[in-house]
């Protein structure tokens, strides 16, 4: 069972959620306090990130269910998280999010404790378990005897298999702090394995037979391997418990306790999500790139659902727009409607306020992650906005821009990987010419800031050209190629369009 109920974090941890480590490391009662105010601050950060991250899934219309009743949805996410259990301790979780036929959105919490396996010397499986069990009882809370294959025996093919301990734990950061530790004395008895010939290893297993030698006090000595500790946790869960992006789920939620997640084989059409491609066009010194700092953004055109929208920036642009049609191809239809905003604040709140209004599913630019999103950002902090907190979008760790009830896919990431286009074919213009098969406006980038004043409509056209060849070139290519892999990669949709080789 679990719960998300908000309780005092404080009096949580160090009524139940804390436990003590060995005696021998507290040797005062100021570092006894000092440990628990530690681990007490640690997991009041960790609470607060996660009920931040449910006010943002919430903002895009995902909400954890908690009733008693069955759905049928359509996954098109999934992040991790932490949420409280029954005894108010923070465990790690998947929250999925789910899309129904009547595009209703709902996400729900499922639990499931983290693990890895570790590999002791021969008979000295439940020694090796009892020395864990009791050196790291505030984060271990399991540990099984299991059997699995071991591909490095040399006789693995006649069926023989190796004999492992499999440590699970609440959180990932319990995994993590013991993980750091078992690596590091793997590491010292490999290295102490080399010096050893096989001759002195035979000897010393008939001596042991005999009952001649001890095995080691040490029992950190006795591990001799450490296996599948580097699988990220979502793709532990996603392979354990076969639930993949992309695919149909009757979803049995049950109060407090566990959902039940079914696949759904005889489900096959995937539902419309709502994408939303956007290009921005900014101000520039003559001969230079756009510095976020000093130059502002003078467009931003974007389609959703194939209805085009233009927000323009009157401080920058000479005139006001009309509404306007721009369709390169009969079938690339872009009916564009206009907001003429009197300055640059202006502009990016109409456009944080339509993304909350439309919640779409999926975000989609060209080289976004190193252009349009640090740009957005960076003029919105300039205007006292925080764009994190406006629509949930920032930078990772991995240097690109992510939301967790939305997703980012930056067609550039496809068009490197899988269009199979030369590296000088790379751009928006040659890749509308080569794959939507039709000749885009073009502009020379020193013109731009003298049309905004001479000729608005000219620049104009150029803006949602952009924003129409991504939204396209996504539909049409990306994302029936994107979601089908998710069907039988562990990965989240923005993952598996960034990450994958």
């Amino acid at each position: 069972m679990y719960t998300t109920e908000v309780v005092g974090v404080r009096q949580l941890e160090l009524s139940g959620g804390c436990v003590m480590p060995h005696p021998t490391l507290l040797t005062t009662p100021h570092l006894h306090f000092a440990y628990l105010l530690t681990r007490e601050e640690t997991s009041e950060l960790r609470l607060r990130e996660s009920l931040e991250n449910d006010v943002t899934d919430a903002k895009y219309g995902f909400r954890r269910v908690a009733d008693h009743l069955e759905r049928t949805g359509f996954l098109i996410n999934m992040h991790t998280t932490e949420i409280l259990d029954e005894d108010k301790r923070l465990i790690s979780a998947m929250d999925y999010y789910f899309i129904q036929e009547d595009d209703t959105r709902f996400k729900v919490s499922l639990p499931f404790k983290p693990y890895f396996y570790i590999l002791t010397k021969k008979d000295c499986t439940q020694e090796v378990s009892a020395y864990l069990t009791k050196k790291f009882g505030g984060s271990l809370t399991k540990v099984e005897v299991m059997t699995k294959e071991d591909l490095d025996l040399p006789n693995h093919l006649i069926g023989l298999k190796q004999t492992y301990l499999k440590l699970s734990f609440l959180t990932v950061t319990d995994l993590v702090k013991v993980r750091r530790e078992l690596i590091s004395a793997v590491r010292k008895n490999r290295e102490r394995e080399k010096n050893n010939t096989y001759y002195t290893e035979m000897l010393t297993n008939a001596l042991a037979s005999k009952g001649t030698t001890k095995k080691s006090t040490d029992h950190m000595e006795n591990i001799i391997d450490i296996r599948e500790y580097d699988v990220p946790y979502h793709v532990r869960v996603s392979i354990d418990m076969k639930i993949f992006c992309g695919l149909w789920y009757d979803i049995k939620s049950q109060g407090n306790d566990v959902p039940i997640i079914t696949k759904r084989d005889d489900l096959i059409e995937r539902p419309d999500p709502i994408v939303l491609a956007f290009d921005i066009e900014t101000t520039k010194l003559p001969l230079k790139f756009p510095d976020a700092n000093s130059d502002q953004i003078m467009m931003i055109s974007y389609m959703i659902d194939g209805q085009g929208y233009l927000i323009t920036n009157r401080e920058i642009i000479s005139s006001d727009i009309e509404d306007f049609e721009y369709t390169p191809k009969p079938e690339f239809e872009g009916l564009f409607t206009i907001f003429n905003e009197p300055d640059e604040m202006g502009l990016l709140q109409r456009f944080f306020e339509h993304i909350l209004d439309v919640k779409p599913h999926i975000f989609v630019t060209y080289n976004g992650d190193f252009f349009d999103w640090p740009f957005v950002e960076a003029r919105a902090a300039v205007h006292d906005l925080d764009m994190k907190t406006e629509i949930g979008f920032s930078r990772n760790r991995e240097g690109v821009y992510a939301c967790r009830p939305s997703m980012h896919m930056d067609c550039l990431c496809w068009v490197k990987r899988d269009s199979y286009l030369p590296v000088g074919s790379q751009n928006l213009k040659a890749v509308a010419k080569a794959k939507l098969r039709y000749d885009p406006v073009e502009l020379d980038p020193e013109d731009m800031c003298r049309l905004a004043s001479e000729q608005p409509q000219v620049l104009s056209n150029y803006s949602v050209s952009d924003a129409v060849a991504t939204y396209y070139l996504y539909m049409k290519y990306v994302h029936p190629f994107i979601f089908a892999l998710c069907t039988i990669i562990p990965l989240e949709p923005d993952e598996v369009s960034v990450h994958i080789p």
